[in-house]
């Protein structure tokens, strides 16, 4: 193959470096492991893909060094994605939080972008390949790959690792990057699921699944961050956005707090409401905030049948604590298989931050999930890898 460069893995980020290589005429050919290009873009945003978010900065991701991401931010900016998609023929539409989905159409429809200008501009998408290694040699790389039960070599100047990271196992996650990184004697940061549902155990464990389906809007805290989005009780713990965000800042064995009415003090909202009818009970009262379903679960904490002129001061303490201070104490989390991203990965000390490319191998680059950049629930981790395959386009 005549190849400016190899491409491993069809995703976001691979397949953006692809089209981006090719508006510029260089050829290369992309290496994916599963059947068809962009099997994560398919199945997220449950199919509708939300592609960027509009306040996207470098704020919103967890890194060692979140300076890194400034550089490849400013070459490709949130309204380069947006600009770039309308191109093609999908519009944005802000669900919440700036969340970006297209307006009628979905993630199809973004994956088939990219395979179009690929066939165009006869960018190469070879598909079933599994990568089993990297040599570097005198003209630059040689990869070693199996198809079917043959293996096989191709070789390029340049070698571009778009593999992504550990999670969702069964839409071909793989931990190429990080393995052929730490063969090549790169620093890697601790991994671990991020973006991720959270288990509960022991004796809180039937508290929470009697409350499984519900849904409430709070605000989720630690002492480093917080969040105000829904949380969902499921049978085996705790999900939702809120929940889904502070997994990534959490650590086993770390408690953290969710205020169940978030915007209003529960005490000041009980004093109104003595003024007005001493004799509402303080179920009647959060009912006009919760299900009753959820309103009776807090009976186990709170005393439900008492009138609001009835409540002592200990009462009205119990009730604030329990409103405004939930603690929540998670057993794990639901591992890689839930889990939409990976935190930690390949240190960005490693890489160029205004090239991408791979400080003791030049001429290789990494991209994508499997570095140290993670980012928050909204499609910030999307224009990460969308930013991060314009960067490495225009180097190899």
């Amino acid at each position: 193959m005549d190849a400016d460069a190899i491409i491993i893995g069809a995703g976001a980020c691979g397949l953006m470096c692809a089209v981006q290589a090719g508006f510029l005429g260089k050829k290369v050919v992309v290496l994916e492991k599963n059947s068809k290009p962009g099997a994560k873009i398919l199945i997220s945003g449950g199919g509708r893909c939300n592609y960027t978010n509009q306040w996207a900065t470098t704020e919103q991701f967890i890194s060692a060094n979140p300076h890194f991401l400034k550089s490849s931010f400013n070459q490709w900016t949130v309204e380069d994605t947006i600009s770039f998609f309308e191109t093609y023929g999908i519009v944005g539409k802000e669900k919440t939080l700036g969340q970006l989905f297209p307006n009628d159409k979905n993630a199809k429809d973004v994956v088939e972008i990219f395979t179009s200008l690929c066939e165009e501009m006869e960018q190469e998408i070879w598909c079933n390949i599994e990568v089993k290694d990297i040599e570097q040699t005198s003209n630059g790389f040689s990869v070693k790959y199996a198809i079917g039960d043959k293996i096989k070599t191709i070789s390029a100047p340049k070698v571009v690792i778009a593999s992504g990271g550990l999670p969702i196992p069964k839409m071909g996650a793989t931990d190429f990057a990080l393995r052929f990184a730490r063969n090549s004697g790169l620093k890697i940061i601790e991994t671990a699921p991020a973006l991720v549902p959270l288990t509960i155990t022991g004796k809180d464990e039937d508290w929470y699944a009697q409350l499984s389906g519900n849904s409430v809007f709070c605000e989720v805290s630690n002492d480093e961050i917080s969040f105000e989005e829904n949380i969902l009780f499921t049978h085996w713990g705790l999900s939702g956005p809120a929940i889904l965000q502070i997994s990534s800042y959490w650590r086993r064995g770390e408690v953290f707090n969710i205020n169940l009415l978030p915007n209003q003090n529960i005490l000041e909202l009980i004093e109104d409401e003595r003024k007005t009818n001493g004799k509402t009970l303080l179920s009647t009262l959060l009912n006009r905030f919760y299900a009753k379903k959820f309103t009776d679960a807090l009976g186990k904490f709170l005393p439900l049948t008492k009138t609001v002129a009835d409540l002592s001061k200990a009462d009205m303490e119990l009730v604030y604590q329990t409103i405004h201070e939930f603690k929540v104490k998670p057993a794990g989390d639901k591992g890689y298989d839930k889990a939409e991203v990976m935190r930690g990965g390949i240190d960005t000390s490693e890489i160029s931050s205004k090239t991408l490319e791979c400080k003791k191998i030049p001429g290789l680059y990494f991209g994508g999930e499997c570095m140290d950049v993670t980012g928050w629930l909204g499609g910030y981790n999307f224009q990460w890898a969308w930013a991060s395959g314009f960067v490495i386009a225009q180097n190899i």
